[in-house]
């Protein structure tokens, strides 16, 4: 190939590729008048969406994977109180160290009964090494209280051998006791919150506090108004708030409603919340399901007014309600009191197409002679 040749053929190259550029870059700066502009909103447009519905099921799938972590938590405590509560202590130990290390909400509670079972197989060294942990860990728990009663009988038995007729000692000074609180209350009392103060097993305790509750008199309404406002651990709490409305007397629901208030923990609220099932308390559970902000306690009593067959209160929060998660909520809680005739109205009233749906799936599933009424109504029009 000659030199002129090579010339021309390069200066074509060149020139060509300056009028590509050229046009690549006009073509960019014209795009916003032309058709470009639409495409290249659509193709923005369409990649936005992919991301926000990326984003949606990323966040659905922490949300599952954290409900799966929270559910194995309190299977693994339920599972520990079960084994406490058989003299299954290896079994309750090995529950309760799976629950230490996946480092949840109840891990004090299960340090605790880690170190208790710990104790109940002989290991004391053990048992004082995670006592320590608890306190060190949470030295605002709860648990710490028992914590410190359980060192201490760890401490009283260091070194001697572990004894198998413990438990049936406190069974029976727990039989003793239930007899002597009947007819000496002023005497029997203080051994029995002495009991609940203490190192016993988790059985003893319930008994102890349960024969405490069942006596009605002052003296063990102000023990279990104590434990009921959290002066003990959470697991007590929660069993003398349920014993407060099933034997409470007439200050019952006045310390349940200053629980309720003054507390924090959602569990100790949904705990208030069932005790009111228990005493068939519609006024507070109606109070609750008006203003309590927390949604899923809020539904909580909603769901309960219906369990207990409040109806009437049931029909004036659907009245005025506009938040649409609750008013469903309403209907659930129309289903669970077997509630055709709420459902019904709902059904004729809602002008939300979706709510009105749901009203209907739910009288197909009553099956009782208004719901059936109601439907081949529908039929017919």
């Amino acid at each position: 190939m000659s030199m002129r040749r090579t010339f021309l053929r390069r200066g074509m190259i060149g020139f060509t590729a300056v009028m590509l550029g050229l046009g690549m870059r006009s073509g960019a700066v014209a795009a916003p008048e032309g058709g470009g502009k639409g495409q290249a909103s659509e193709t923005l447009d369409e990649n936005q969406k992919e991301q926000r519905q990326a984003e949606r099921e990323r966040q659905a799938q922490a949300r599952e994977a954290e409900q799966e972590r929270m559910d194995r938590i309190q299977e693994l405590y339920d599972e520990g109180r079960e084994a406490l509560d058989e003299d299954r202590f290896q079994e309750a130990e090995r529950s309760f160290s799976e629950l230490v290390k996946l480092n949840g909400p109840q891990t004090d509670a299960a340090l605790y009964w880690t170190a208790y079972a710990e104790n109940r197989e002989g290991k004391r060294e053990a048992a004082i090494a995670t006592i320590a942990e608890l306190k060190k860990r949470y030295p605002q728990s709860r648990w710490k209280k028992d914590g410190e009663a359980l060192e201490i009988e760890v401490r009283s038995t260091t070194g001697s051998k572990s004894n198998p007729e413990a438990q049936n000692d406190e069974d029976l000074k727990l039989l003793a006791l239930e007899g002597l609180v009947n007819s000496s209350p002023e005497k029997a009392i203080p051994l029995l919150e002495g009991i609940l103060n203490g190192a016993g097993s988790p059985r003893v305790k319930s008994k102890a506090l349960f024969v405490l509750a069942q006596n009605g008199s002052p003296q063990a309404e102000q023990v279990l108004g104590k434990i009921a406002r959290g002066q003990s651990n959470p697991d007590l709490q929660r069993k003398a708030l349920s014993y407060l409305a099933t034997f409470g007397g007439n200050g019952a629901g006045k310390i349940l409603a200053e629980v309720y208030t003054g507390s924090s923990d959602p569990e100790v609220k949904r705990a208030v919340i069932r005790s009111y099932i228990i005493s068939g308390d519609r006024d507070q559970l109606l109070a609750l399901a008006r203003s309590e902000p927390n949604p899923e306690l809020r539904k909580e009593a909603i769901r309960n007014l219906g369990v207990i067959g409040g109806q009437a209160e049931l029909e004036s929060l659907y009245q005025k309600e506009t938040d649409r998660s609750v008013r469903e909520e309403i209907l659930n809680a129309y289903f669970i009191g077997g509630d055709a005739k709420g459902l019904i109205a709902a059904a004729r009233t809602e002008k939300d197409p979706a709510l009105k749906k749901k009203a209907v799936e739910k009288l197909s599933l009553m099956g009782s002679k208004e719901a059936n009424e109601y439907l081949m109504e529908l039929l017919e029009k």
